[in-house]
């Protein structure tokens, strides 16, 4: 006869998340060179997608004419953080019950993504990363010392270390996706949301691998000029999290907790169970 304690067990585990239940959300701002592919992509490994057309002055929507997608327009540029808004919101009134977000410009692969739903079903209510860890020797110089600084100032705003916090490739579990009043625009919407997610649902991010994939001489891949512009965004999002952590404060008590918290790496197969970058990783899966 089976411990009625085991029956028990299992019907409090967290039901598996499958593609069918994700949509896809991929803003978009004059990508007509690679927003095909990215959303061919897309459709590859989940049937639901939504891309956000931030008032694009070039042919992105002719590109995406005849594909079966959810396409929401701005009448004019509003932002990174208005378009990821909207798609939150019809993903969400679309019965989603997670939320992946790409890049529209190419830099993140499709493939990746069944990686990211196992790392979240292996880490249920996590917001997973796909954190380009891999070939970091392609990124630029002044792109990889941007992302290390923004992964320590949003260590401070969420209490534990992150790996690539400044990836746009990320699962979001719905009530992340649902948290009203997320405040930033821009790229800041992105830091911001880890914070809140913290401090309003203590919520955590794992981060999965996946290469850095830019314009460089060992590759005959073209991208759009990043709409990231590292000195201005990057100040923007410095000066909006350390007014956060003023206010928040307990700075002896979130620096501890920073320390404890190293960051979490979806990695079965080991090969980030090593410090990388510096930074001490604790591996899980």
């Amino acid at each position: 006869m089976d411990d009625p304690r085991h029956h028990e067990s299992r019907q409090l585990e967290p039901r598996r998340l499958e593609p069918t239940e994700i949509a896809v959300v991929i803003p978009a701002l004059n990508e007509a060179l690679r927003i095909r592919g990215v959303v061919e992509g897309a459709l590859a490994q989940c049937t639901r997608v939504i891309v956000v057309d931030d008032g694009s002055e070039d042919d992105t929507v002719a590109q995406l004419a005849d594909l079966p997608i959810t396409l929401l327009r701005h009448p004019r540029r509003m932002g990174k953080g208005a378009s990821l808004r909207d798609g939150f919101r019809e993903a969400l009134r679309q019965g989603a019950r997670a939320v992946l977000t790409m890049d529209g410009d190419g830099q993140h692969q499709a493939s990746d993504i069944p990686r990211m739903i196992e790392a979240a079903n292996r880490h249920p209510g996590h917001i997973v990363i796909g954190a380009r860890l891999r070939k970091r020797s392609q990124q630029p110089i002044h792109r990889r010392l941007a992302n290390e600084f923004g992964d320590w100032g949003i260590a401070w705003g969420t209490g534990y270390q992150v790996a690539d916090s400044q990836s746009g490739q990320r699962l979001y579990p719905a009530r992340v996706a649902a948290l009203d009043d997320v405040p930033g625009e821009d790229f800041v919407f992105e830091a911001q949301i880890l914070i809140s997610a913290a401090r309003l649902l203590d919520t955590r991010c794992v981060s999965v691998p996946i290469e850095s994939r830019y314009k460089c001489v060992h590759s005959d891949e073209e991208f759009r000029a990043s709409h990231f512009r590292p000195l201005r965004d990057l100040w923007r999002i410095t000066s909006h999290i350390v007014l956060q952590v003023l206010r928040h404060g307990r700075l002896v008590a979130v620096y501890r907790s920073i320390r404890a918290n190293p960051p979490l790496v979806h990695d079965p197969s080991g090969e980030f169970a090593v410090p990388c970058g510096g930074a001490r990783m604790q591996r899980a899966g």
